[in-house]
C-alpha cells in the first residue's frame, strides 16, 4: 500500500529574501547591489542578506564584522519592522481571500490546502494565478512549489527559488527527495546532522533505507518522524490561519492595590513569562492586549497590532503603554492580564536589529536557565522587589 497520499495537494509559498526584497521595493537603487539587513554597528548580527552576498559566504545570523570581512562592497541597511510587517500582511490578505484554506507559517512563508481545486480549476494553473496575484498586489517576488504534503512542498520550494515554481508529482516524492544531503530535510538539526553524517548517511535516500526500529534506538521517536519523511510521508494537516493560538496570563490579586510598583512588577513578570513562551514555541507576536479589572468589576482591555516580534524589551514597552491608557481611574485594581495573539511561526531577529551578537546570546542563554529551572528563574531586579511577597499581596 502506498503511504503517501495521492488525494492531496499542498503548497508551499515563499516570499524570496522577504527583507531584502522589500528594502528593494522601498529604494530600486538596491537591485542588483549586494545587500544586508541588519544592525549598523559592526557587532550586529545579520538579519537577511541578498543572493549577492550569499556566494560570498554570507548568512543570516552572522555578526555583521564577518559578514562585512567576507563582502566587504555590500550595502548595509537598517531592518525596518514595520515595512516588513505590512507587507506580510498585505500578501497574508490576497492569499487568505484566495485559497479555500491558508496557514501562516511564518511572516514570509505559506502553505495552502488545494486539495478539490483540481476538480474545478486544476492546482498548477490556481497556483500560477495566485503568485501573479500576488506580486501585483505587493510587489515582492514570491515562489512555490506543489506537491502532495507540506514535507515536500517546504522542500522543493527552495529548489524553485529565486521568484519561481515548482510541482512534484504524486507518487515521486520519494524519488525526489533520494539524491538531496540530510540537511536538506526539515527537523534535522546540527546536533542530528553531526550523528548521522559521522555513520555515514549523507543523502536522504541512504536516511530512508535505515530499519525504523534502528532510527527509534538512535533518536528516540523523532527517529520515527525522520525515517516517515525521508520516504516523502507528511501528513501533517494545514493548521488554518483563523484558528492560530494566542498565549496569555492573567493575575487576581489576594488584596485590591493601586501600588503602581507592584503592578509594573506584575507586568513586567507576566510579559518576559509570555516572550519566553514565544521564543521556546519558536513563534512570533503581532498583537498585544492588556487586561484590567476594577475593585468594583468594571472590566476594560486595550489591544494593539504590532510588527512581529518575540522581544521581551519591545513587548515590555507595547504592555507598559497600554496599561497606562487603560488606567485612568483612581480606583483600586483587582485583576490584570496580558495576552499576545496573531501568532506565527517564526526565530527571525527581525525585532533585534541593533542587537549585538552577546545580547542575542544573552537572550539564548537567559531562555536556556528558564527552560531547565522554570519560567521565572531569571527576572529583571524590578521584579524581584516583589518575589517574597506572600501570595504576591501588594503593599499600599
Amino acid at each position: 500500500m502506498d503511504l503517501v497520499d495521492s488525494k492531496r495537494f499542498v503548497a508551499h509559498l515563499d516570499l524570496d529574501t522577504f527583507f531584502v526584497s522589500v528594502e528593494r521595493l522601498k529604494n530600486s537603487k538596491f537591485i542588483g547591489k549586494p545587500l544586508i539587513v541588519g544592525g549598523m554597528s559592526d557587532r550586529a548580527v545579520v538579519s537577511a542578506c541578498s543572493y549577492e552576498t550569499r556566494k560570498f559566504g554570507v548568512h543570516s545570523a552572522m555578526p555583521m564584522k564577518l559578514a562585512l570581512r567576507l563582502c566587504p562592497h555590500a550595502i548595509v541597511v537598517r531592518g525596518d519592522m514595520d515595512s516588513y510587517s505590512y507587507y506580510s500582511r498585505v500578501v497574508t490578505d490576497v492569499v487568505r481571500e484566495t485559497v479555500p484554506v491558508m496557514e501562516k507559517a511564518s511572516v514570509d512563508e505559506f502553505y495552502v490546502d488545494l486539495t478539490g481545486v483540481d476538480r474545478f480549476f486544476g492546482c498548477s494553473q490556481f497556483m500560477i494565478d495566485l503568485k501573479s496575484k500576488i506580486q501585483k498586489e505587493s510587489g515582492l517576488p514570491i515562489s512555490y512549489a506543489l506537491a502532495s504534503n507540506k514535507l515536500i512542498s517546504k522542500v522543493a520550494t527552495d529548489d524553485a527559488k529565486p521568484d519561481g515554481k515548482k510541482e512534484i508529482l504524486h507518487g515521486l516524492e520519494k524519488d525526489y527527495l533520494a539524491p538531496l544531503k540530510i540537511q536538506r530535510m526539515p527537523g534535522i538539526g546540527e546536533k542530528t546532522s553531526v550523528l548521522l553524517l559521522q555513520m555515514g548517511v549523507r543523502t536522504i535516500k541512504i536516511l530512508s533505507e535505515i530499519p525504523v526500529p534502528m532510527m527509534h534506538n538512535l533518536l528516540g521517536k523523532n527517529g520515527i518522524d525522520l525515517s516517515k519523511k525521508a520516504n516523502g510521508i507528511d501528513p501533517s494537516p494545514i493548521i488554518p490561519y483563523s484558528e492560530q493560538k494566542s498565549i496569555g496570563t492573567e493575575e487576581t490579586f489576594v488584596q485590591d492595590t493601586i501600588n503602581m510598583q507592584f503592578l509594573n512588577s506584575e507586568l513586567i513578570r507576566m510579559t518576559e513569562r509570555l516572550t519566553f513562551q514565544l521564543r521556546k514555541q519558536e513563534r512570533l507576536t503581532g498583537c498585544v492586549t492588556v487586561k484590567l479589572r476594577y475593585a468594583n468589576f468594571d472590566t476594560v482591555s486595550k489591544q494593539m497590532v504590532i510588527s512581529y516580534t518575540a522581544s521581551d524589551t519591545v513587548l515590555l514597552k507595547k504592555v507598559k503603554e497600554l496599561f497606562a491608557k487603560l488606567y485612568d481611574r483612581r480606583m483600586l485594581v483587582r485583576l490584570i492580564g496580558v495576552r499576545f495573539s496573531h501568532l506565527v511561526q517564526g526565530s527571525q531577529q527581525i525585532n533585534l536589529f541593533e542587537d549585538t551578537e552577546e545580547a542575542v546570546r544573552l537572550y539564548q542563554a537567559m531562555d536556556a536557565m528558564r527552560a531547565r529551572y522554570g519560567d521565572e528563574a531569571i527576572k529583571r531586579a524590578i521584579s524581584l522587589k516583589e518575589i517574597n511577597k506572600k501570595d504576591r499581596s501588594p503593599h499600599f
